[in-house]
């Protein structure tokens, strides 16, 4: 994993955290989708970098993203524990447990595969710098 999956990681906890923040002041599907565009925005950047700056290939973008998808769910995941643990919330835990492992293997399956679409469609319409 490089520099930049490790960048792109850390700013997915951040939006999962700072959003699920603004749960309390504005509308719940309302702040979704601007978490789900925010990320697909991050996403979009991290692929481009990789074609164009990095002129990786199509799997190794895709493993890149990926590996930061999995690892921010990780973090996301683990920012929920802690959550737990501060709140006091009981009877969570063991799902919350669960959740460090389930949610990165959940959500690097389809983002290796929405990567590496992206990145062969890249590849054969977009020429590289």
């Amino acid at each position: 994993m490089n520099r930049v999956s490790l960048l792109v990681a850390l700013a997915y906890v951040v939006i999962g955290v700072v959003f699920s923040a603004l749960l309390r002041s504005v509308d719940v599907q309302v702040s979704r989708l601007a978490a789900w565009v925010a990320s697909a925005m991050v996403a979009a950047a991290q692929i481009a970098y990789e074609h164009y700056r990095l002129a990786s290939s199509p799997r190794a973008t895709a493993l890149h993203a990926a590996g930061a998808v999995a690892l921010g769910a990780f973090g996301l995941a683990l920012a929920a524990n802690m959550h737990s643990w501060f709140a006091a919330t009981p009877g969570h835990q063991s799902r919350l447990l669960l959740a460090l492992v389930a949610w990165p293997v959940i959500t690097a399956l389809p983002a290796f595969v929405a990567a590496l679409v992206t990145a062969l469609v890249l590849a054969r319409v977009s020429p590289r710098a």
